[in-house]
């Protein structure tokens, strides 16, 4: 008798993990699931590993409990403060992907001898590319551009071809697992309550008042501490005698001033990138570019440097508010070709 295929699905206790475990159990996977705590907030995980466990008791199958609290304070949560710290705008979910999500948890795939990983991301992947999901209000791919190339054979994600909608009332119908269809939707940066400050100001004081200024250093007003500020605000400094709105242009993160001026100086029609992570080379005419998660793509033209560890960014139209930190998505058509830290 041939052996059955197994994989191992990331479980958070929620309806888009859940609904993925079921239907990759219908398609005939021999499925194990595994529960991956990520940081130190009281209670949460004890909730969510117990409807992970409903789960698996629901569809007969083991849920592994892993503690990757450690690693996710190395390669998440600490670069998260750091990057603030240095006046920079970080992604922490791309990070997470590369180094957790499908890093350690392939990782611990190995372990078990598990070749397949899924997880309940709205995506789709075809061994070599990712690609965008149906439902483009929910799609991810954005957050999968920095994932190692090599990863992308083994991964596997069932909810690529469906619609948010869909998945709630296809849980609906199961009785024990009713309320997963109703439950709230987990936020964006799981560590994060209310607002990315309330995580800095356990580790520094972000509130030490400093100088706004314009691009030529000419101070023109005083700041609450810098890090309350990214790339676009347009409130909470003042701007002596302007009459126009200003907005933050950059930030100066080591004599704690923020640079400030009109939406024009917000437009930029290019960049440059560092970290870059490439599925196929950028030699197409036909890439476009995300330069945050809810922008629209633009055509672009890429020039790497001789190593491709660096680049330059050439919009075809300017965008306002780049964030210096924040990553770069490249596309053709609705696959991801690559990324790049914007610096």
């Amino acid at each position: 008798m041939e052996n059955k295929k197994t994989i191992l699905v990331g479980m958070s206790g929620g309806v888009d993990s859940t609904v993925t475990a079921i239907l990759l159990q219908k398609e005939g996977y021999d499925v194990t699931g595994v529960y991956m705590k990520l940081h130190e907030k009281k209670g949460y995980h004890e909730a969510n590993y117990t409807k992970a466990q409903r789960v698996g008791e629901y569809l007969g199958i083991d849920v592994h409990f892993l503690d990757l609290a450690d690693d996710f304070k190395k390669d998440v949560y600490d670069y998260f403060v750091e990057t603030y710290k240095e006046g920079l705008t970080p992604n922490p979910c791309v990070m997470c992907n590369r180094n957790i999500k499908f890093g350690k948890m392939v990782d611990f795939a190995d372990s078990l001898g598990i070749d397949k990983v899924a997880t309940g991301h709205y995506l789709n992947c075809d061994g070599e590319f990712f690609s965008t999901a149906k439902d483009d209000s929910k799609d991810q791919s954005y957050f999968v551009a920095q994932v190692r190339k090599e990863v992308l054979p083994r991964l596997v994600f069932p909810l690529g071809s469906w619609v948010k909608t869909d998945v709630k009332a296809y849980a609906s119908k199961i009785p024990p697992l009713q309320d997963f269809a109703t439950q709230k939707e987990s936020s964006e940066i799981c560590f994060v309550e209310n607002d990315y400050t309330e995580v800095l100001e356990r580790h520094m004081d972000i509130d030490l008042e400093g100088e706004t200024v314009y691009s030529d250093g000419t101070v023109v007003g005083k700041h609450k501490g810098y890090m309350h500020y990214t790339i676009g605000k347009r409130r909470g400094f003042t701007v002596n005698g302007a009459h126009d709105p200003h907005f933050v242009l950059s930030i100066n993160p080591k004599e704690n001033q923020v640079v400030v001026g009109k939406r024009e100086e917000l437009e930029a029609h290019r960049f440059k990138i560092k970290k870059i992570n490439l599925f196929k080379d950028l030699d197409d005419s036909n890439i476009t570019v995300k330069v945050r998660y809810r922008t629209q793509a633009i055509a672009c033209n890429v020039t790497l440097d001789e190593n491709k560890e660096s680049g330059e960014v050439e919009l075809s139209t300017p965008v306002f508010g780049l964030a210096y930190g924040q990553i770069a998505v490249f596309y053709e058509d609705n696959k991801v070709i690559g990324s790049g830290v914007i610096c």
